[in-house]
């Protein structure tokens, strides 16, 4: 009977600890900066018989984006149609967002300082592109009536759910036509939105934001208050951009509220035609969340390195982004050494800059044919 009994609670445990195995589940995120439009960009994708393909931009890191959950970034144009032309007043091809998508990216943040850039027809036409393409996207809205029912996002995986809020400081002066809607970082809009959050019974709520100051490597009081306003209002983590240069991020416990806090302040660039010394890359910040017991907190965190590399072939100049911690190991792989230099420098920079200002989030490297923190 002892023997039986013993048998019985052995069973028992093992039944018990398939159920806390089960009940572990992780989600893993990956967010990219800011994916722009140069005129140089454009001339880049276009094709002999006048369409475009952006493929090539995205084909180096397909795997690194691919192998996550769920991966988000900022779409810093509008999708308007002709005539296609960059800055100041952004509209790219639509192909620049299949080509996005085809590689792995999940979704987009559409408010930003340049969303306003071909009015409401701008606007409405993004929109309605990455709806064709079956893009999920949040930020700009043709109504108020379409915020109202699309606030907030909700990423729903791998038994985690998530919220997404995406707001920017500004649309350059510009306003927002009625009746679309842009999100634009606003006290009572973002305390509401996360009320909203919270009554959805989300296990995180996330915010990407637009913000800060164009080529500072420090973060401004602007966003460091901002930050504060939306962490004590119940934001979990949050991931900037806009400076077009990277800034540190911070990964910490709040000790008064026993709540994990996450935020990044600039992803940097993604992909622009920008080539001056800082602005020629970005980072991406990698997030793999656990749930375990109906308790959701970050497993890992960590940040890749990212540069645009723009080789001219036979008089084309062509746009491929690359990891840096894997062709920092493939001198060989580079049309001239220069090339090779100039990612180099950028990696140097970004390097002395993260490691030395960011708080538990380390750099993601290429060793022995696979990444690792």
């Amino acid at each position: 009977m002892r023997y039986f009994i013993l048998i019985l609670q052995l069973s028992f445990s093992l039944v018990l600890l398939a159920q806390v195995k089960d009940s572990t589940t992780n989600l893993s995120l990956l967010f990219m900066g800011d994916i722009m439009g140069h005129d140089s960009q454009i001339n880049s994708a276009r094709q002999a018989d006048g369409s475009f393909d952006y493929t090539e931009v995205f084909e180096y890191l397909r795997n690194e984006i691919s192998e996550v959950d769920v991966a988000i970034a900022n779409l810093e144009v509008t999708l308007a149609g002709p005539p296609f032309k960059g800055y100041p007043q952004f509209s790219s091809p639509d192909n620049l967002a299949l080509a996005a998508k085809n590689a792995g990216i999940d979704i987009f943040g559409t408010a930003n300082n340049h969303s306003v850039d071909r009015g409401k027809k701008g606007i409405i036409r993004t929109l309605n592109v990455l709806d064709s393409l079956q893009i999920p996207h949040t930020g700009t809205f043709r109504t108020t009536e379409e915020k109202t029912k699309s606030t907030p996002f909700i990423i729903n995986k791998n038994g985690i759910k998530l919220a997404l809020l995406n707001y920017s400081y500004g649309t350059n002066g510009i306003k927002v036509p009625s009746p679309t809607v842009v999100n634009l970082i606003d006290y009572k809009s973002i305390a509401s939105d996360v009320e909203l959050a919270k009554a959805q019974n989300t296990d995180k709520i996330i915010m990407f934001i637009h913000w800060g100051t164009e080529y500072q490597h420090e973060p401004n009081k602007y966003q460091t208050d901002v930050a504060d306003f939306c962490f004590n209002k119940g934001v979990d983590y949050i991931i900037g951009s806009h400076p077009h240069v990277v800034q540190k991020s911070e990964w910490e416990t709040d000790s008064i509220k026993e709540k994990e806090l996450f935020i990044t302040y600039s992803l940097g660039n993604f992909v622009s035609n920008q080539r001056k010394r800082y602005t020629d890359g970005g980072q991406m910040i990698k997030l793999v969340l656990q749930k375990e017991n109906n308790n959701v907190s970050i497993k890992e965190s960590g940040f890749y390195l990212t540069w645009v590399y723009t080789p001219v072939i036979q008089g084309k100049k062509h746009f491929h982004i690359l990891p840096c911690g894997k062709y920092e190991l493939e001198p060989e792989f580079f049309a001239s050494p220069e090339h090779f230099d100039k990612m180099k420098l950028y990696i140097s920079d970004s390097r002395n800059l993260l490691n030395s200002q960011n708080k538990n989030v380390k750099e993601y490297l290429f060793f022995e044919n696979k990444w690792g923190l």
